[in-house]
């Protein structure tokens, strides 16, 4: 077992190498998770017996990820806003073009970058009770997974709906939608997600390499264009009323009092 940060990683003699993510209380990612993400991708490009990667949550854990550490935001002024994205926009299109396939299996919640860090996996198992939501817009704030949802061929009424409302929709609430490759009860998730993994681990490595890239490059960079337009648009927002006190209403567990609203 390796230890990098908030993930253990464990590679099985198959060439299945599971991720596990654990970040009491909720998997919410700062600043040093993407560091730490940074740091196994680069350990995993490194790691010839790694065949295949499935990505998960410890089974007691309240989400699979519970979306951005909103403490981060508390007091952020645009400028400080645009660094933090300039760090995360190092180290995440790392994890997608990784050379090698991800599955996220997912046992729990996806809120916020969780739903897009799901979105950048190559294939996706949940459990069907699992609440997905990006919940930017109730923070006064811009979710950047809008132009990665239209790479992924969701419907385009159904991302509106998420992004505009904000609210929570089941796994199964959203399987229409081909987010997933499977949806099942949470017990199932995991089993499932290695049985996957092992049929792919059983493959040429370089073949299964050469056809992630090639995946890749067929999916061309515009989920990454859209996520950056709104990283602008919401490092702006973070000079008005609203960004902060969406922030602030949260980790005070009060309703937002937005100017707007």
């Amino acid at each position: 077992m390796i230890a990098i940060g908030a993930f253990t990683l464990n590679v099985a003699a198959s060439g299945v190498a599971t991720v596990v993510f654990s970040r009491p209380p909720v998997n919410a990612v700062s600043l040093s998770v993407y560091e730490d993400i940074g740091r196994l991708v680069s350990t995993i490009h490194a790691d010839a017996a790694i065949r295949v990667v499935v990505l998960t949550a410890p089974d007691h854990a309240r989400a699979w990820c519970g979306g951005a550490d909103l403490n981060d935001f508390v007091g952020m002024n645009p400028e400080r806003r645009k660094d933090r994205y300039r760090f995360i926009n190092e180290q995440m299109p790392g994890f997608y073009h990784l050379d090698r396939p991800v599955i996220a299996a997912m046992n729990g919640h996806a809120v916020g970058i969780g739903m897009i860090w799901a979105g950048l996996c190559d294939m996706r198992v949940a459990a069907e009770d699992a609440a997905l939501a990006c919940p930017e817009i109730d923070f006064g704030l811009v979710c950047g997974g809008a132009g990665l949802f239209a790479m992924l061929n969701l419907p385009e009424a159904k991302v509106r709906e998420i992004l505009y409302t904000g609210r929570k929709f089941t796994a199964r609430e959203l399987e229409p939608t081909g987010f997933f490759n499977y949806v099942m009860p949470k017990a199932e998730v995991l089993p499932k997600a290695l049985e996957l993994a092992g049929l792919i681990a059983a493959k040429s490595l370089p073949a299964v390499r050469a056809r992630k890239i090639a995946s890749n490059a067929l999916e061309g960079r515009s989920w990454m264009q859209a996520y950056l337009d709104a990283q602008a648009l919401s490092a702006e927002l973070a000079a008005g009323r609203d960004g902060g006190e969406g922030v602030r209403a949260f980790l005070e567990n009060r309703r937002p009092d937005l100017a707007d609203h």
